[in-house]
């Protein structure tokens, strides 16, 4: 199969799936296929799927994830000891685990299209991350908490897992508690990758996007904790800040002395 009909074959898959969709015609254009598939994978609830479905979608969304182009964190170069710094989409990251900034639902985001993390981790990951997502939370039977961490393969992504921690929703004013919780979401992933004998993570700029916490006081605190947690338990972890934006990737430069380490 082509990628046109792989992408055509999911869709009708997923318009299948309810009949309020049933009718709808698939764009000839292909933005315009990639955009529907995307938003059908996005609104989709956790249920089974064919294992046909799981077979076009895994080798669609891998082959879409390598025509982008995969970084290895191996090819970067350390800002600090075992430390790196690198700007770039988190999906198409090589190591051992990335760490998603999901809501206390766990199951991703249910906006179509939308530009958060949550959302391209869960597209591009595949169905069976939601319903992995979902799983774990029917056995803990409550949503979330603040500050904590879960762990779930990565399936389609270049990584091997997906570690999930809620940040803390910045309301207005920048509290104790913000910096709190927000310290605790890494320190919470860094010892369940331990745990699980992880030996790199990358980190997204956890709580800055939809949740505005301010973007300095977020670096500050993420280096903060990641020096300190390794100081105090000597951990050889590789640790990977993943930036999207210029302004935060010129304030982990800063913070991280990256500029006398070129």
């Amino acid at each position: 199969m082509t990628q046109t009909e792989r992408r055509i074959f999911l869709i009708k898959e997923l318009l299948g799936e309810q009949n309020r969709y049933a009718g709808l015609e698939i764009p000839s254009d292909k933005y315009e296929q990639e955009r529907l598939l995307r938003s059908l994978f996005n609104i989709r609830m956790p249920r089974p799927v064919s294992d046909s479905f799981l077979l076009v979608q895994d080798a669609y969304l891998r082959k879409e994830i390598e025509e982008k182009g995969i970084t290895d964190f191996s090819e970067l170069k350390a800002v600090q000891k075992d430390i790196f710094l690198w700007r770039g989409d988190i999906t198409l990251l090589k190591c051992d685990a990335v760490v998603n900034a999901a809501n206390s639902q766990l199951l991703g985001c249910f906006y179509p299209c939308h530009s958060c993390i949550d959302n391209a981790i869960h597209t591009y990951a595949g169905v069976q991350l939601r319903s992995s997502c979902a799983e774990l939370m029917k056995r803990q039977g409550h949503e979330e908490k603040t500050g904590g961490a879960k762990l779930t393969p990565a399936f389609n992504l270049p990584c091997k897992y997906v570690l999930h921690t809620v940040g803390p929703i910045v309301g207005g004013r920048l509290t104790e508690e913000n910096i709190s919780e927000l310290s605790s979401c890494y320190r919470s992933c860094l010892e369940l990758a331990e745990q699980n004998h992880i030996g790199s993570i990358a980190f997204c700029c956890i709580s800055t996007g939809e949740f505005h916490f301010p973007n300095r006081e977020a670096a500050q605190m993420a280096v903060k904790t990641v020096k300190k947690y390794k100081a105090e338990t000597r951990s050889e972890m590789k640790v990977i800040f993943d930036v999207f934006k210029d302004k935060d990737y010129e304030i982990y430069r800063e913070l991280l002395g990256a500029d006398k380490n070129p």
